[in-house]
């Protein structure tokens, strides 16, 4: 929630730096960069979330965590670069969807040791 709260006032501070109000959403490529980095976060969060949880219950907390931390720092890495150029947001993508299919492996291997 800390992350997705300082995604959102980075876009505040966009707004104001560069004179955009809500909810004009086109602007500035800066702002533009910085708005669309924060949806993207905001987008996949539910998908995260829900596979944390899971993995975590049915799987290995330890391990869970671990790729739960790994997951939030390269969505960071992916807002920064983003915010600076469009390009700078392919590789820290790739990495958090690849932590995604982890966790995805993760969960589903939790629930069919669980349930068979």
């Amino acid at each position: 929630v800390l992350f997705l709260a300082y995604f959102a006032m980075q876009v505040v501070y966009a707004r104001r730096k560069y004179k955009i109000s809500p909810p004009e959403t086109t602007g500035h490529p800066e702002f533009e960069r910085t708005f669309r980095a924060q949806a993207n976060c905001s987008e996949y969060f539910p998908i995260f979330i829900s596979l944390l949880w899971v993995a975590g219950i049915f799987f290995h907390q330890g391990v869970t965590a671990a790729c739960g931390l790994l997951y939030l720092y390269t969505r960071l890495k992916y807002f920064q670069g983003y915010t600076e150029a469009a390009q700078g947001r392919l590789a820290p993508l790739y990495a958090s969807a690849w932590v995604l299919w982890l966790l995805l492996g993760l969960a589903l291997t939790g629930l069919l040791e669980h349930f068979l």
